[in-house]
C-alpha cells in the first residue's frame, strides 16, 4: 500500500493548498460578522427610539455620516495591522489577536448602552485592521511566483467571503430587523468565534506561511528584509498606487450598498410579496437585498475567474489593471439600474425590486473582475517585506471608498438619488476608460510579473511570500 509522505502544509484539496480552505473558513465568519453587523447598522441607527423595534432614531444623513467614518476606519486600521504584522507578529498572529478583538467587539455591542455601541465599534475596527490585510496576504503566500493558480485561488477564497455575507444578511439581518437589533449584533459575535476556534485547528496546514520573516533562520530571507527597495521594486510600488486610484473609485460607488441603497430599498421600494413567508410574513426585510451580491458572487465567482484564466491562456489581454478597469466600467454600468429606480420612484411612489436586482447583479460582476484580482496583484508586486503593509494600504483606499460612499450618500438628501446615481454611474465609466488609456505605460512598470504565469502541476512547497 501507498505511503502518503506529504507534509500537512503541503497537501491539496481541489487542485489548491488545504491551507486555502482554512483561511477560506476563517474569513467566511469573520465576514459573516461583519456584513451581518453592517447589513443592520445603518436600519439600527435610523430606526425610531419608540418603534417595537427601537433603534437610535438618527437622521439619514447622521446615520450615513457614521456609517462612511465607520467603514474607512475598518480599513484604514489595516494599515498599522499590515506594520505590525511585518515588523513585530508575522501575519498568522496578527490574524490570532485580529479575531479575538472582533469577538470582543461584536459580543460587546449585544448591550444595549450607548458606552458599549461605541467600545464595539472600536474593537470592531481594531480587530478588522489586524485580520484583513494579514489573512489575505497569506493566501498569496500559499502560491509560487508564476503559478496561475493565484488568481484563482484568490477567487475561491472570495468566495467564502461572500458565503458569509449571504448568509449573515438573511440570519443576521432577519434576527435585527424581526427580534432585536443586539440580537442580531450579538448574533454576529458567535460566528466569528467560531471562525476563530475553526482558524486555530487549522493551524497545520499553515505552519509555513505567515510567519514572522525577522525570526526566519533563513539568512537570504532576513537578508532581504534590511536591503533598500530596488529601481523594479519601487516602479511596481507606483503602479500599486495608482491602481489604488481604481480601488478608492470602486468602493466609494459600490459601496452604497451598505448606506443609500440599503435605505432606498427601506424606504422607496416596494417589498411585498403576494405570498407569505415563514417568520418574516409578506414583506422582505430590506437587509435581504445586501445578500444578492454575496449569492451572485458566489454562482458567479468560479466562472469569471475561469474566463479570465482562458483568456491568458489564449494569449488575449487579461491583465490584472485591464480586469480592474473592466470591473470598474462594469460596476458603474449598473447604477444606471438605480437611476431608472430613482425616477419609477417620482413617477409612481415606489419602484420595484428587479431594479436593485440588477443593479446588484452588475455591481458583482464588476466586483469579481477587481477585488479579488487586486488582492491577487498585490501578492505579485509588493516587495516581500512591506507585503503586509502594502496590503493594509489596499484595504485603506477601500476604506476611504468607504468615506466617499458615506458623503456621496449624504449628498442625496439635498440632490436627490436619481442625481446622485446617474452622477455615480456616469464618473466610474468615464475615469475607467480614462485609465484604459494609459494601461501599457502602467502595464511596463511592473517589469513582466505577470509574464510567466503558468499552469503548476507539482505538489505546493512550504514558502513565504515569494521576493518579486
Amino acid at each position: 500500500m501507498a505511503v502518503n509522505t506529504l507534509k500537512p502544509h503541503q497537501k491539496e484539496l481541489f487542485g489548491h493548498p488545504v491551507g486555502l480552505y482554512v483561511l477560506f473558513f476563517t474569513e467566511m465568519w469573520e465576514r459573516f460578522s461583519y456584513y451581518g453587523m453592517r447589513a443592520i447598522l445603518v436600519l439600527y441607527l435610523v430606526a425610531q427610539t419608540k418603534a417595537e423595534n427601537a433603534g437610535l432614531g438618527w437622521t439619514n444623513g447622521e446615520a450615513l455620516s457614521l456609517y462612511g467614518t465607520y467603514t474607512m476606519l475598518v480599513y484604514v486600521m489595516s494599515i498599522p495591522g499590515g506594520w505590525i504584522a511585518d515588523k513585530f507578529l508575522g501575519q498568522k498572529k496578527s490574524v490570532l489577536y485580529g479575531g479575538l478583538l472582533l469577538v470582543a467587539g461584536h459580543s460587546i455591542l449585544a448591550v444595549e448602552q450607548m458606552w458599549a455601541f461605541y467600545t464595539g465599534l472600536g474593537l470592531i475596527i481594531a480587530g478588522v485592521g489586524m485580520l484583513k490585510p494579514n489573512i489575505s496576504t497569506m493566501v498569496g503566500g500559499l502560491y509560487k511566483q508564476g503559478d496561475i493558480r493565484r488568481d484563482k485561488g484568490f477567487t475561491i477564497f472570495y468566495i467564502g467571503i461572500n458565503i458569509g455575507a449571504f448568509l449573515s444578511s438573511l440570519i443576521v439581518g432577519t434576527v435585527g430587523e424581526v427580534y432585536g437589533w443586539h440580537y442580531g449584533f450579538g448574533l454576529a459575535g458567535i460566528g466569528m468565534a467560531l471562525g476563530l476556534i475553526q482558524y486555530m485547528a487549522g493551524q497545520k496546514y499553515l505552519s509555513n506561511v505567515g510567519n514572522f520573516l525577522g525570526a526566519s533562520t533563513n539568512e537570504n530571507e532576513k537578508e532581504a528584509m534590511k536591503k533598500p527597495l530596488t529601481k523594479i521594486e519601487i516602479d511596481r510600488v507606483v503602479v500599486l498606487f495608482i491602481s489604488f486610484l481604481l480601488v478608492i473609485v470602486f468602493w466609494g460607488a459600490f459601496e452604497q450598498a451598505g448606506g443609500l441603497m440599503n435605505i432606498y430599498a427601506s424606504e422607496k421600494t416596494n417589498r411585498m410579496l403576494s405570498f407569505s413567508l415563514p417568520f418574516i410574513g409578506n414583506e422582505i426585510p430590506a437587509s435581504w437585498f445586501q445578500s444578492l451580491n454575496a449569492m451572485f458572487i458566489i454562482f458567479l465567482g468560479t466562472s469569471v475567474a475561469l474566463f479570465w484564466a482562458r483568456r491568458k491562456l489564449n494569449g488575449k489581454v487579461s491583465t490584472s489593471l485591464f480586469k480592474m478597469i473592466i470591473g470598474l466600467i462594469i460596476m458603474g454600468t449598473g447604477f444606471f439600474f438605480m437611476t431608472a429606480a430613482a425616477g419609477q420612484y417620482e413617477t409612481n411612489g415606489s419602484s420595484a425590486m428587479y431594479w436593485l436586482v440588477l443593479a446588484y447583479l452588475f455591481h458583482t460582476v464588476g466586483e469579481l473582475c477587481i477585488s479579488p484580482v487586486a488582492l491577487s496583484y498585490i501578492t505579485k508586486l509588493a516587495p516581500v517585506k512591506y507585503a503586509s503593509l502594502m496590503m493594509g494600504v489596499y484595504f485603506a483606499m477601500t476604506g476611504f471608498g468607504n468615506k466617499l460612499a458615506g458623503l456621496l450618500g449624504e449628498s442625496a438628501e439635498g440632490l436627490g438619488e436619481y442625481t446622485v446615481f446617474t452622477g455615480i454611474a456616469i464618473f466610474c465609466v468615464a475615469f475607467g476608460l480614462l485609465v484604459m488609456l494609459f494601461r501599457r505605460k502602467l502595464e511596463k512598470l511592473t517589469h513582466g510579473a505577470e509574464d510567466d504565469e503558468h499552469v503548476i502541476d507539482e505538489e505546493i512547497e512550504g514558502f513565504e511570500l515569494t521576493k518579486n
